[in-house]
């Protein structure tokens, strides 16, 4: 007997539907072997062979002070609502750069997190040198347990973080239909700014839920580094010690 892993809506299902609303040119057309990566596909496994790859990143709002960037007609990121309350110049650059944050294979939730993302694809100004601190959290749920409880009280908490400064990004995935294992991750200005976050009313509420609801449910932290005369960064394991400011 095979165990469904149902899910609420993904928040990309709204910006995909948005974006083609307003489009005035039809998305390119692309070999019957190949699917468009910007097209959301049905999640059931068995409709689909290619890797769901139009999971954009969650990008928290800049401060009003900041004038808000373009985005990518073809991959547009989410947007949240609160505003953060500041933001470094260099964490600014690489809130530019996640513009075009995305998974590399379907399987984010089983890879290891340097293999999971376009790293690569980040570009920072060569003059700036900075280090985040960043979470990831995997996740398998409880057959059965509730799914729109747990995103509705994920959302609350993301938007408190936001609200209280230092998340840059949030991303999460869908949980793998057939295993049911999920992907999670932020990236933070500062491990401080991710410390204090765990004191906050609503994730404490989060994480409570989360424990009661999780099979699986393990934490990882990385180190995400930019060195001064490079444009790309580099993600490690986190060591201890305090990483940003």
């Amino acid at each position: 007997m095979t165990v469904a892993y149902s899910h609420p809506p993904h928040p990309s299902t709204s910006k995909l539907a948005e974006v083609q609303a307003t489009s005035s040119a039809p998305l390119e057309a692309q070999e019957p072997s190949e699917r468009d990566p910007h097209l959301l596909p049905s999640f059931e496994l068995n409709e689909h062979t290619t890797p769901v790859l139009y999971l954009p990143p969650l990008l928290s709002s800049l401060p009003e002070r900041i004038p808000a960037p373009e985005l990518s007609p073809s991959y547009p990121p989410l947007i949240t609502e609160t505003r953060l309350p500041d933001i470094d110049p260099a964490s600014l650059s690489l809130h530019k750069a996640l513009h075009h944050f995305r998974p590399l294979t379907s399987d984010y939730a089983e890879v290891p997190y340097g293999e999971a993302f376009n790293w690569a694809d980040l570009n920072l100004p060569e003059d700036e040198a900075r280090e985040w601190y960043c979470v990831a959290f995997r996740s398998q749920r409880k057959a059965g347990s509730d799914g729109d409880s747990l995103y509705e009280a994920d959302k609350l908490a993301h938007e408190e973080a936001v609200q209280n400064g230092g998340l840059i990004m949030y991303w999460y995935g869908i949980p793998n239909p057939e295993t049911g294992m999920n992907l999670a991750t932020c990236i933070w200005q500062s491990r401080q700014h991710a410390v204090a976050a765990n004191s906050r009313p609503h994730h404490i509420k989060a994480m409570r839920l989360a424990a009661q609801s999780y099979e699986v449910y393990a934490l990882n932290r990385y180190v995400l580094r930019k060195s001064k005369g490079e444009k790309h960064v580099t993600i490690e394991p986190y060591n201890g010690g305090e990483v940003g400011w």
